[in-house]
């Protein structure tokens, strides 16, 4: 067994920061009261939360009052989109989202869809840039709601936020109406991209504690003054009766210590990252044959490298590294227990052999030159391994290492030929 642990899976989760714990601590004993109580462990517990609520509010460049906290940023996105289609279900039941959306979109969109709903799901280019045209072609004033991820979790790839804004709001005014509204989950870009709200131009934005060294079991949801949305969660009216129940205070006070000092470390740390993302994807492309990117070449997150290593599959490959101590990931890390191919690689035109020979490298504050030198040391051993024990050999267009799709035109599979085939190349 390995002595070290190569951690670059950050897209799944990061470590809790320990500045943050030593914020949280305080409120799981010694101040654990409950902060709606009127006497004084309810008044410290409140005034914790309002403290962090300054911060949050400050990060985003948001009005008071206009930051719910949720238990997670799937929680999010459920209030996020449940909430704004039932409160304007009046005025039209469609929802726009993209094919790369994250599972709490997805899923929740279902539900809509059983009860009547239009969903309109927006193709994205083999880049993974969501198609303009389309979301300007499928905007109706029976449209309530789009929703389009700031950055996807598998690839990275970041969507045109601003822009889309503009043109939602472009729409809004030629037809004289209010919706629709524009969400978007930042949990993924948070850490690395500017959210505040202003210029992003959006109406609602999930967070996430958990992906930028903050504590799991506690997101939130931005909601812009004025829009109309219904709570999903019924209760004690806490939070301007849009999300109920007693407030996680360690959590919320761990969340807006994240967040702050993400803000203070953003700029450094991105330009660190993108170094060492860089190092260990010239290192792959360099010394692995038969590698595609994923995603964006350059519109992507910095920490960011998502490839599909022909004729292998990503879960062996995932293995033989966790035997060596390097933990990555074969996909979404909410989508790791499905054994069908990632909807989001597919989404871009990747055939299913060549989606489950990808894997994902996010790399986060942790990770080191020789961290990254481990791994490019040992990945072409155990790639070399596999691919000696497999039985396909794709093809691939060496030139801009993008597949020949010809052969998946109507599901079928891209071309193979078994390694031991007469007209093998």
């Amino acid at each position: 067994m390995p002595k070290n642990n190569y951690y670059f899976d950050h897209a799944a989760t990061t470590a809790l920061d320990p500045k943050v714990l030593s914020a949280m601590l305080p409120y799981f004993n010694k101040e654990f009261g409950n902060p709606s109580n009127l006497y004084g462990l309810g008044r410290n517990a409140n005034r914790a939360i309002a403290k962090a609520n300054q911060t949050i509010w400050s990060v985003l460049g948001c009005l008071p009052g206009e930051f719910v906290y949720t238990g997670s940023a799937t929680e999010a996105d459920n209030l996020a989109v449940l909430g704004v289609s039932y409160a304007n279900k009046h005025k039209g039941y469609q929802v726009i989202i993209s094919k790369v959306e994250h599972k709490g979109i997805l899923s929740v969109c279902q539900v809509l869809k059983n009860e009547g709903f239009e969903i309109i799901e927006l193709p994205v280019g083999k880049d993974g840039i969501v198609d303009l045209s389309a979301l300007k072609k499928a905007l109706t004033p029976q449209t309530v709601l789009v929703s389009i991820t700031s950055a996807d979790n598998e690839t990275g790839t970041i969507q045109p936020i601003a822009e889309i804004s503009r043109i939602i709001k472009d729409f809004r005014k030629k037809n004289n109406i209010k919706i629709p509204y524009f969400h978007t989950d930042a949990s993924q870009s948070a850490g690395y991209l500017d959210i505040n709200v202003e210029k992003l131009g959006v109406d609602l934005i999930t967070l996430s504690a958990h992906k930028l060294g903050g504590p799991k079991g506690i997101g939130g949801l931005y909601i812009k003054r004025g829009t109309n949305i219904d709570p999903i969660i019924h209760g004690g009216g806490q939070q301007g009766a849009i999300r109920s129940g007693t407030e996680n205070v360690p959590g919320i006070v761990g969340f807006a210590e994240a967040l702050s000092l993400n803000k203070k470390d953003k700029k450094t740390e991105s330009v660190r990252i993108k170094k060492l993302r860089d190092m260990l994807e010239k290192g792959i492309f360099k010394t692995i044959s038969k590698v595609v990117l994923n995603g964006h070449p350059t519109k992507r997150l910095p920490n960011f490298l998502n490839i599909s290593i022909l004729d292998i599959e990503g879960e062996a490959l995932l293995l033989y590294l966790d035997r060596l101590g390097i933990m990555i990931n074969t996909g979404s890390a909410c989508n790791s227990q499905s054994l069908e191919p990632s909807y989001i690689l597919t989404s871009l035109g990747n055939p299913y052999e060549y989606v489950h020979g990808s894997i994902r490298f996010t790399l986060g504050k942790e990770n080191t030159i020789k961290e990254v030198e481990y791994v490019l040391k040992h990945l072409p051993i155990i790639v070399k391994k596999l691919r000696d024990m497999s039985p396909l050999q794709l093809k691939m267009n060496q030139k801009n290492a993008i597949s020949d799709h010809r052969a998946f035109i109507g599901g079928q599979a891209p071309h193979f030929v078994k390694k031991n085939a007469k007209n093998r190349k």
